[in-house]
This record gives structure tokens, C-alpha cells and sequence, in this order.
């Protein structure tokens, strides 16, 4: 019987993987190339135009809309960082990824990812304050305390991806450099080490619990308030407009969090890799572009904004 560590002494260093991709159909790739390139390529402009409008737009020049910014920027990171090597795949005979850039994947996405999931804790403060103690908001969420979350954010991302790269990639890969996955993922990647990954698995529920747990607890307790607050306003109308708010932000949070949640917080036992490749199309290449819409199409802010830079370029 060949255990662990005999494989893990006679291993053969891995230079370069096989990603197996989202399908084995060749009469579904070209079909699949087309969609995908579509939503990659709505989600650059999306959230490219996002930035570019709350930088030049004076309106915009608030707490929320300095989020909503930082938001936008890490979906660009972390789709750009999957979908073309993606939709590359698509149409290649040969689906390899070179170990340099297979670790270098993994850290971008788990660093956007990760900084996304602060973030928009962050953002839920953002609305907490906003709504229950609206006299002090400007003080509050001052530009100073609104850096502070974002760079907090930042350097949570930047840890936790750093920890995850570098225990995945010290492991040792001897059985197989074949990735079931489109991407190079935690759990794919440690499904194919020959390496005792027990201390990976900790660390990687470690990190899922905080980001996923705490930071969900943090939104759940803002909201909290914020229905109080929204619960003692007498007119409907008063209660719509103040709730409308937080819609854009809600939708954004319920997706997020519902599928990282999905893919990070089960046992291992669980994992079912063709399952999960789908699940990781949604928090991957849909939520990047879902995102900017949400906020624009259900943002009257945005929505004046657009229009003022219409009418400008319309006279002009």
C-alpha cells in the first residue's frame, strides 16, 4: 500500500497544470465562449464605468459611492483574473496553466474575494450609520474612518490570500497535476496533493468562518438596527425611501455571501467538484457583472448621474 508520504518522497516536481475546465461537450464550448465572453465583456464596462462615473461625477463624492467604488474595482480584479484564462480554455486543445501562474491566479482571486467580503461589511456599517444616526454621519464616516475600513479590508484580503497561497503551493502534487476545475482554486488543488493537507483544511476553514461568520454577523446586527429605525418611521412612504437605500447593497450581500458560503464552509467529505465548478461560475463571472447593474439600475444617484453625462455628451 502506497501511503502519503511514500508518494510525497518519490514525487516529481509539478511545472505546469491541466485545467479540465466547465465541459467535456466540444459542441457546447464555441456556444459557451460566446455567452461567457459577453458577460466578461459587460462586466468590464460595468464596473470600469462605475469607477470612471463616481470619480467624475461630484454627486457621487460620498461615503457609500467611495465603497461602491472599491466594490467595482475588486470585481474587475478578480473576474479579470479568471475569465480570460477561461474562455481561452474554451477553444484550446491544450488546457495548461504553468505553476507560476496558477499560484499567481489563486492569490488575485482570493485577495479580491476575500477584500469583497470585508468590504461589504464595511458598507453595511456605512448604511447603519447612515440611517440610525443620520446627524452624525459626516462626522462619523468621515474620509479618514472611510479609508481606515478600506484599507482594513485590504490588508485582511492581502493576508488571507498570501496564507492560502503559500500553504497550498508549499504542498506537493505527485499523483496528478490534472485540476478539475476552470480555475486554480483551494479545494481543487488540495484534492490532488499527495501531501498531508489536515493544517490546509484548518486554515482554510479558519479563514471561511471569520470572513463568512463574522463579517455576515457584522451586516446581520447592522440591519438589524436598521429595520428598528425603519420600523419606527410612521409614512410608508418615509419607510420605502429610507429601505431603498439598502436594497442595491442587500441584493449584492444575499449573493455573495450565499455562494462563497456554499463553497467554503462544508467538509471536504462534501465536496463534489463538478457541483462546485457551477457554483464557482456564479461567484466568478456572474456576481462581477450582476453587481454594477444592480447598483445602477436601482440607484437614483447613479441613474441622475448617468443621464447628466448623457445630456453632456449629447450637447457636446
Amino acid at each position: 500500500m502506497v501511503t502519503r508520504e511514500m508518494a510525497e518522497e518519490n514525487h516529481t516536481r509539478v511545472t505546469e497544470f491541466i485545467l479540465l475546465g466547465l465541459l467535456d461537450s466540444p459542441d457546447m464550448k464555441v456556444m459557451c465562449f460566446v455567452v461567457f465572453l459577453a458577460m466578461y465583456l459587460i462586466t468590464l464596462v460595468g464596473n470600469l464605468g462605475m469607477i470612471v462615473l463616481i470619480r467624475i461625477e461630484p454627486q457621487l463624492h460620498t461615503p457609500m459611492y467611495f465603497f461602491l467604488s472599491h466594490l467595482a474595482f475588486l470585481d474587475f480584479g478578480y473576474s479579470s483574473a479568471i475569465a480570460p484564462r477561461m474562455l481561452m480554455n474554451f477553444l484550446a486543445e491544450k488546457k495548461t496553466i504553468s505553476y507560476t501562474n496558477c499560484a499567481a491566479q489563486m492569490y488575485l482571486f482570493v485577495l479580491c474575494a476575500s477584500t469583497e467580503c470585508v468590504l461589504l461589511a464595511a458598507m453595511a456599517y456605512d448604511r447603519y450609520v447612515a440611517i440610525c444616526n443620520p446627524l452624525r454621519y459626516e462626522v462619523v464616516m468621515s474620509q479618514r474612518v472611510c479609508a481606515q475600513l478600506v484599507a482594513g479590508s485590504y490588508l485582511i484580503g492581502f493576508i488571507n490570500a498570501m496564507t492560502q497561497t503559500i500553504s497550498t503551493f508549499r504542498l506537493s502534487f505527485c499523483d496528478s497535476n490534472v485540476i478539475n476545475h476552470f480555475f486554480c482554486d483551494v479545494p481543487p488543488l488540495l484534492a490532488i496533493s499527495c501531501s498531508d493537507i489536515d493544517i490546509n483544511e484548518m486554515v482554510l476553514s479558519a479563514f471561511a468562518i471569520f470572513l463568512g461568520i463574522f463579517t455576515s454577523m457584522e451586516i446581520l446586527i447592522s440591519y438589524t438596527y436598521i429595520l428598528s429605525t425603519i420600523l419606527r418611521i410612521r409614512s410608508a412612504k418615509g419607510k420605502y425611501k429610507t429601505f431603498s437605500t439598502c436594497t442595491s447593497h442587500l441584493t449584492a450581500v444575499f449573493i455573495f455571501y450565499g455562494t462563497t458560503i456554499f463553497m467554503y464552509l462544508r467538509p471536504s467529505s462534501s465536496y463534489s467538484m463538478d457541483q462546485d465548478k457551477w457554483a464557482s461560475v456564479f461567484y466568478t463571472v456572474v456576481i462581477p457583472m450582476l453587481n454594477p447593474l444592480i447598483y445602477s439600475l436601482r440607484n437614483k444617484d447613479v441613474k441622475n448621474a448617468l443621464r447628466r453625462i448623457q445630456h453632456w455628451a449629447i450637447l457636446y
